[in-house]
């Protein structure tokens, strides 16, 4: 299945990083700001890839507007996603496994794009895959080293992901 350019957007060399995410305060109470960033990796050599919550999806009601975003000096990248509250606990799971020193595929399974980080990759440091097999069949593979604390800190990120936005949603 063929993605829109809305879906999907795919840039070599772009220096530009149009940010098309928007508030995603849904549900706030005035003044709280709602979480957004479901996953955040990123080095100092500039390559990142990150999961951000964009508010819930307006065709599904138990699902949640996402896309995920890759940048890296060479490609930037972006494919929309719909996470449900069982894309987030696989997500938990993966980043169970992922603090046992285990490699982790999420979404492998789902319609749309899935990520997989390999902790230690063809250039002895971690390494994220991201792979839109069943629409514009692109994957991107990202070499980067996170931060000591960095499992830690995404379940915290989870944490206040799933508090915030999971009561919204109608199964």
């Amino acid at each position: 299945m063929l993605k829109t350019p809305d879906e999907m957007e795919w840039r070599m060399h772009s220096s530009q990083g149009d940010d098309r995410s928007v508030l995603a305060d849904e549900g706030a109470a005035m003044g709280d700001i709602a979480p957004r960033e479901l996953i955040s990796l990123a080095d100092d050599e500039g390559n990142s890839v990150t999961v951000n919550v964009l508010g819930r999806d307006p065709r599904w009601s138990a699902g949640l507007e996402a896309e995920i975003t890759v940048r890296t000096p060479f490609v930037s990248g972006r494919i929309n996603l719909v996470l449900s509250t069982s894309k987030l606990e696989s997500w938990a799971t993966a980043l169970n496994l992922l603090d046992t020193d285990e490699d982790v595929v999420w979404m492998e399974w789902d319609r749309g794009p899935s990520i997989s980080i390999q902790l230690t990759g063809e250039r002895d440091c971690p390494e994220v895959t991201v792979e839109d097999e069943s629409g514009s069949m692109v994957t991107v593979r990202v070499p980067l080293v996170p931060p000591d604390d960095w499992i830690a800190d995404h379940r915290q990120r989870l944490h206040q992901v799933m508090n915030h936005w999971v009561p919204m949603l109608s199964e």
